[in-house]
């Protein structure tokens, strides 16, 4: 994610409201907690977001 918000492809909010705000609902947080792959252009909600490159 961050990756993508400092190339100006990704919306701020992402960021503000999972990886700092409930990052416990974050579907990527969760996959990497559990050892589950997840590609780059996953959401935090979990929708793949295929303009993502």
């Amino acid at each position: 994610m961050k990756f993508f918000l400092e190339q100006g492809k990704l919306d701020r909010y992402w960021v503000d409201k999972y990886c700092q705000g409930n990052w416990e609902k974050c579907v990527r947080y969760q996959k990497e907690e559990a050892g589950i792959y997840h590609p780059d252009n996953m959401m935090p909600n979990g929708i793949i977001n295929v303009n993502l490159k």
